[in-house]
């Protein structure tokens, strides 16, 4: 697959533009792998549904094998792809929180997705708030999105410092200038209470 290189587009918000939405999906949907501008800061993407994609990026980072990634969805009902049903509680949580930078960890007990959650039987979900990041989604479906670095490096601000770690081995690099913030706020239902598992972007 050849590399494509992603011009910036509205770097003062974290934008991209819709035909450059197209050419992205299009290569993440072909089992692509690049880097993006998330709502919190620079992520390694791909499919969240393709398993090799999900191993690749596992290798690409170094990554622990048992810590499962974060997954991007463009609509509550992405979780469906995975088997996820909320009650009225987790509904009620997940349509405060959402859009936003807290990600939700659910119960995904089948053994269908064992790639994604490690055997922890859990997966966590987050739906981002920009627009065009959710357009994406709701083309190319749910996708892993850890931050751009190799595992125990700091998070790359820049697209320079994602090329860095990862030069010429993945597919495109989308460049929306330099990305700085705190990781997503990470949380779970537990017997009808919030426990926060992860302090971050959000204060909850």
């Amino acid at each position: 697959m050849s590399r494509t290189s992603i011009k910036k587009y509205r770097a003062e918000t974290g934008g991209i533009s819709a035909s450059v939405v197209s050419l992205v999906a299009a290569i993440l949907a072909a089992g692509g792998v690049g880097v993006l501008p998330t709502d919190t800061i620079y992520g390694i993407v791909g499919s969240a549904l393709n398993k090799k994609v999900v191993e690749r990026i596992y290798h690409l980072r170094e990554r622990d094998t048992k810590k499962p990634m974060i997954i991007l969805i463009g609509s509550l009902a992405d979780l469906a792809f995975f088997g996820v049903v909320l009650d009225k509680k987790e509904l009620a949580l997940a349509r405060r929180v959402w859009p936003g930078k807290v990600s939700v960890v659910m119960p995904c007990p089948t053994a269908r997705f064992s790639y994604l959650h490690r055997g922890s039987k859990t997966l966590a979900f987050r739906m981002p708030e920009p627009q065009w990041l959710r357009a994406l989604l709701k083309i190319t479906g749910p996708l892993v999105a850890p931050s751009a670095n190799v595992e125990g490096e700091s998070p790359a601000k820049t697209v320079a410092g994602a090329k860095r770690y990862f030069g010429d081995k993945i597919e495109f690099y989308g460049d929306a200038g330099k990305r700085v913030s705190r990781p997503s706020t990470i949380i779970k239902m537990e017997n009808g209470k919030i426990m926060v598992l992860r302090k971050g972007a959000v204060a909850i």
